[in-house]
């Protein structure tokens, strides 16, 4: 039996009250899923920046009517500290998974993505302090790497930041660390790696690359690699990251050689897949599964390569012995079951109103 599956029984007879930001996105709505099906109380923070009404709709569906009056909702923005401080009132554990994401929105709108990534990441801090929560876990990610080479990637090691975004993910572990010293406040920072899953959007311009190919490819539409292929990333199905949030959130700090008030890990399953290797497992796995996609081994197998785009880090790769040792995370997707679990709902969500466009690029595989 696994740390996870010895945590929630002991969840659902001692309940406690969470706060999720960003709980309407792709990563805080099945965090929600998985704690009101835990019994728990929670309340969600989101502005609806990113994060969709239909992705609470989706939990509601799957939990029963008594589990959906344990949830709470504020419509409100992390950039607000009295909206922040209210969101915290009362509230135990923290997981913090508000945030712009994307690489070359960064690039291209430096000042939102600093205003909502550090700004309201440090409002967060402060409500959290004044309102004296029992753990403070927040959503960082691989991109802290930079231009770090060595793989695999661990905790202790990174380089500069090649954008905006990851500068900023680099500051909230910074400011983290200080209130953990500064304050005693307990924060547990995840480095995800590529997250992907249901609910994960395809649509507009920074969408993830495995939604956005996938809903390409079911509209015999070709996809676009930036690069020659062979950038490789560590793809992370969703209930990995769910696991090592509930894990961070719960783990006696003290012990088994975790430091006293803060610490990093990384979140991921440890395997390389470049996105040549991602093309031709999705292809094989959508013509497979798919049958109306039978005469479109075209476009399943002849992407479109463009030039490298900047900010883009070439390889990533999780070193995730430090979790397994420490929080007991212990994943329990490949990218290959990851993906099977995940197709179906990913293209009936994604593929309902997506619209007719030629030459479908991915525009963000590497968040």
């Amino acid at each position: 039996m696994t740390s996870y599956d010895r945590l929630k029984p002991r969840l659902r007879a001692s309940p406690k009250s969470w706060l999720i930001t960003g709980v309407a996105g792709f990563i805080g709505s099945h965090l929600l899923e998985a704690l009101l099906k835990l019994d728990q109380k929670v309340v969600g923070l989101d502005n609806f920046a990113t994060g969709k009404k239909q992705n609470l709709d989706a939990v509601r569906n799957g939990v029963t009517a008594g589990q959906w009056k344990n949830f709470r909702f504020i419509h409100g923005d992390i950039r607000s500290l009295p909206t922040c401080r209210r969101a915290c009132r009362g509230v135990d554990h923290i997981l913090h998974q508000a945030a712009l994401g994307s690489v070359p929105r960064s690039i291209r709108d430096p000042s939102t993505t600093h205003a909502v990534n550090v700004t309201g990441f440090l409002n967060m801090l402060m409500a959290a302090r004044d309102r004296k929560v029992k753990r403070f876990v927040y959503a960082s990610s691989s991109s802290v790497y930079g231009d770090d080479p060595a793989l695999p990637k661990a905790e202790n090691r990174i380089g500069r930041p090649l954008s905006p975004y990851a500068a900023g993910k680099q500051m909230n572990e910074l400011y983290a660390e200080v209130f953990a010293r500064i304050d005693g406040l307990q924060t547990i920072g995840l480095r995800y790696f590529n997250v992907f899953g249901p609910r994960q959007d395809s649509n507009g311009p920074y969408a993830a690359v495995i939604p956005r190919w996938i809903t390409a490819m079911t509209r015999n539409q070709p996809v676009t690699i930036h690069g020659d292929g062979k950038t490789s990333r560590d793809f992370c199905y969703v209930e990995n990251v769910v696991q090592a949030n509930l894990l961070a959130a719960t783990v006696k700090i003290g012990t088994r050689n975790l430091k006293p008030k803060t610490s990093i890990f990384n979140i991921a399953v440890g395997q390389r897949t470049t996105l040549n290797q991602l093309h031709a497992l999705l292809a094989d796995l959508l013509a497979t599964n798919t049958s109306h996609l039978s005469p479109l081994t075209s476009h399943l197998h002849s992407p479109i390569h463009r030039p490298f785009r900047p900010g883009d880090i070439r390889h990533s790769h999780a070193n995730i012995s430090k979790a397994r040792r420490l929080l007991g995370y212990a994943p329990t997707h490949n990218i290959q079951k990851g993906l099977s679990e995940s197709i179906p709902s990913i293209v009936t969500e994604n593929t309902k109103d997506f619209a007719s466009v030629k030459g479908i690029t991915a525009t963000n595989p590497f968040v």
